[in-house]
Formats: C-alpha cells, sequence, structure tokens
C-alpha cells in the first residue's frame, strides 16, 4: 500500500513555467502551428549553441538516428558498432536502414560502450560507430575519434540523454561528426516530443531536409521534385517554441540536476552507513561533475547480495510513493535480436547490469528532502533483502 503521508515522486518530471505556457498559447493562436517560423528560429537557436554548426530538428530522436545514417550513406550489408545498453531505438534504426548492428560490451564503470573493445570487433564491413551517453556521460571524445580517424570510420553519436554535457570544457555537438539529441518528455531539455542532429556542412543538412520531409525538394512559387525516399518527420512550430523556451531555462536546470546528484551521494552514503552496510557492493555512478549533464541518476544493484530480484525493490519503492525505472535491459535480450542471432552471453557486463541497473528520481522540480527520503527507503529495502 503506497505511503499516504508522502506525495508520489516520479522518477522524472518535465519542468514548464507560465511563460513557456503564454508562448505556446501565442503559436496556437497564431494559425501557423506545423513547421515555420519557430522552427526555424529554434534550428538556428541549436546552431548558434553548438557553435555555428548547421542543426535540423526532427518529430523524435528516432528519426535523427536513422536520417544520420541515411546522410552517412550507411545502407545494406554495412556494419554498425554500438552498446547493447541502450534504447533499443539505437540499434533498431541501424536495422531499418539494412545494416547490421554489432554490439560491443560495456565498460563497467561508465556503463558507456568499452572503446578499448572495438578495435576487436571492426571488419571489412564496418562504416560507422554509434556511441549512446548513458545518463548524459560522454565516452572519451579523444579515443573515439582516434579509433574513427585510424579505421576511416563514420561517427554517429547517439547524445540523446546528453545535451548540456561537456567533453574538456566543449559541448558535445559542438564538435566531431554527426550528433544526435532528443527532446523527448524526460530529456534535461524537452520539446515533449522531437530531436535535432548536428551536421558538417550545408550539403548534408540539405540532405537531411529531404530525408526528414518525403525526399522533397521547392523551387521557385511552385516547383516540387522528390529525389531520394524520405519519410514525415518535421518537428512542428508547437513543438519548437517549447523547445526555445527550455534552452533559457537550460542553465538553471542543469545547475539543479548536478546540485541534487551531489546530494544524492552523500544520501546514500549516509544511509548505507548507518544501517550497518558498509562493504554492500551497491555501485553509484561515476562522480563526474564537469562533463555529466546528470540526466538520471542510476545505481547498480548487487543482485548476488540479495534475496530479491529487481522487480522487488522497484514494487516496494513503488508502495512507499517513490518511481524507478530501468534504463535499460540489454538489447540483445529481446526476441526479435535472439531471432537474428544474437546472444547476451556475447556481452556479459551489459548483460549483468541490465539486469540490475535502477534509476532513482531526478528532475529539477525535486525538493532537496526528496533526496534524503529517496535514499532512506532504498537503504531500507536493500537491508530488508540483503542476505546475511
Amino acid at each position: 500500500m503506497a505511503n499516504s503521508t508522502n506525495t508520489f515522486i516520479p522518477f522524472t518530471r518535465p519542468s514548464f513555467n507560465q511563460e513557456t505556457i503564454d508562448a505556446v498559447a501565442q503559436v496556437l493562436q497564431s494559425g501557423w502551428v506545423t513547421s515555420g517560423p519557430k522552427l526555424a528560429e529554434f534550428e538556428a537557436t541549436l546552431s548558434e549553441y553548438f557553435g555555428g554548426r548547421p542543426v535540423r530538428c526532427f518529430a523524435n530522436g528516432t528519426a535523427t538516428m536513422k536520417i544520420a545514417l541515411q546522410v552517412a550513406g550507411i545502407g545494406e550489408g554495412d556494419e554498425v558498432i554500438t552498446t547493447p545498453i541502450s534504447w533499443v531505438a539505437t540499434s533498431n534504426v541501424i536495422l531499418s536502414v539494412g545494416a547490421k548492428p554489432v554490439f560491443v560490451d560495456i565498460d563497467p564503470i561508465t556503463r558507456n560502450i568499452d572503446l578499448n573493445k572495438v578495435a576487436a570487433a571492426i571488419t571489412s564491413k564496418t562504416r560507422a560507430i554509434m556511441p549512446v551517453y548513458l545518463a548524459g556521460l560522454p565516452v572519451d571524445m579523444n579515443q573515439l575519434y582516434g579509433l574513427a580517424k585510424q579505421y576511416k570510420l563514420r561517427v554517429i553519436e547517439d547524445a540523446a540523454q546528453a545535451f548540456g554535457s561537456l567533453w574538456q570544457g566543449k559541448k558535445i555537438g559542438s564538435f566531431g561528426d554527426l550528433v544526435s539529441f532528443s527532446f523527448q518528455a524526460n530529456k534535461n531539455l524537452t520539446t515533449i516530443e522531437g530531436g535535432c542532429l548536428v551536421l558538417n556542412n550545408t550539403d548534408e543538412a540539405k540532405l537531411a531536409e529531404k530525408f526528414r520531409l518525403q525526399g522533397l525538394t521547392r523551387h521557385g512559387m511552385d516547383g516540387m521534385d522528390v529525389d531520394v525516399l524520405g519519410g514525415k518527420d518535421n518537428l512542428t512550430d508547437v513543438n519548437a517554441v517549447i523547445g526555445l523556451q527550455q534552452l533559457k531555462q537550460l542553465p538553471s536546470y542543469q545547475a539543479r540536476r548536478l546540485a541534487l546528484a551531489r546530494q544524492y551521494f552523500d544520501a546514500i552514503r549516509a544511509e548505507l552507513t548507518s544501517a550497518g552496510l558498509s562493504e554492500f557492493a551497491l555501485q553509484l555512478p561515476i562522480e563526474n561533475f564537469t562533463d555529466s549533464n546528470w540526466h538520471m541518476f542510476q545505481v547498480v544493484l548487487p543482485l548476488d547480495q540479495l534475496n530479491c530480484d529487481r522487480a522487488q525493490i522497484m514494487t516496494e519503492l513503488k508502495d512507499q510513493g517513490i518511481g524507478t525505472g530501468v534504463h535499460y535491459p540489454a538489447i540483445t535480450g529481446f526476441t526479435l535480436y535472439k531471432e537474428l542471432g544474437y546472444q547476451s552471453s556475447n556481452t556479459p557486463i551489459a548483460e549483468r547490469v541490465g539486469r540490475s541497473i535502477l534509476t532513482l528520481p531526478l528532475f529539477p522540480g525535486m525538493a532537496d528532502a526528496d533526496i534524503g527520503r529517496i535514499a532512506g527507503e532504498l537503504v531500507q529495502i536493500l537491508k530488508k533483502h540483503h542476505k546475511n
């Protein structure tokens, strides 16, 4: 039974101020609600944010990745190296263009693709690397692009969770190859649904525009042509104006996330000590307060030290009014991928982490007291199920 004395804390919740609500109302009243002037303004503002690189927006962060693959010319018979710990869209888009995902195991500490294992997975068919920045933590970008240069590969960064993240002081997306971001509802910057793709030049941007809207090119007052097969993946002005407002608030959002993450480390460690569980092998994330945007705060449960599974922990936290999430089970364990011949045993670290990773609530609207409450409830549940 839920704890009636405490308000339910979801694992995430978007933040919209009155200025954003008013801006949406103005777009609705303008009569132009689909892709139009606000989208153009949003793309231009994003381009400025990323140091002048071309940016195009799309209906979602799945379309951005698929179109990145298409822009890079990746298709039938090609291989793309990626991670098994991601939202399944990462590998689904590779399949959707006729290419083959090649899964490389993760680093157990960062939970990102282990770049030290990438070279062994490269074949004559490898065309690209698609890293994922889990919870907003980038990989070693110097090593990533060193591999790409050495083996002449494209890089398509699945930076869905990394808007606002940095590498050596530079914004993710302001450098590199093709960089894909998601603006889905739980992201640090949201347009409710949406995403953007950062490209290298205007030719790539024009090609992305074609893929975005049925392969269409307009010229003159009434001229149209279609020379590639595109989809229907444009972002509306309603979504775009939300993004413009979110950009204004992003610095304060980021600062709040960082502060809450710091509190989590202190609170969980204090609760473990108080409960006599100092030696309990609960894995906290890397304490990176320079590069990560702290999109999520994730712990890895030591299931071998517990007499229950992750689902039980999540259920008991929910009963106490605390929502949690799973980001992510290993993609190789899904039926589709098993039927394609993938085996989770080939990426054992990802398989273990996928069974035991747990996302705790983290969003700007949380109160400081929420962190203490979550840490306390989590540790008490872990103590209850700790094998003696």
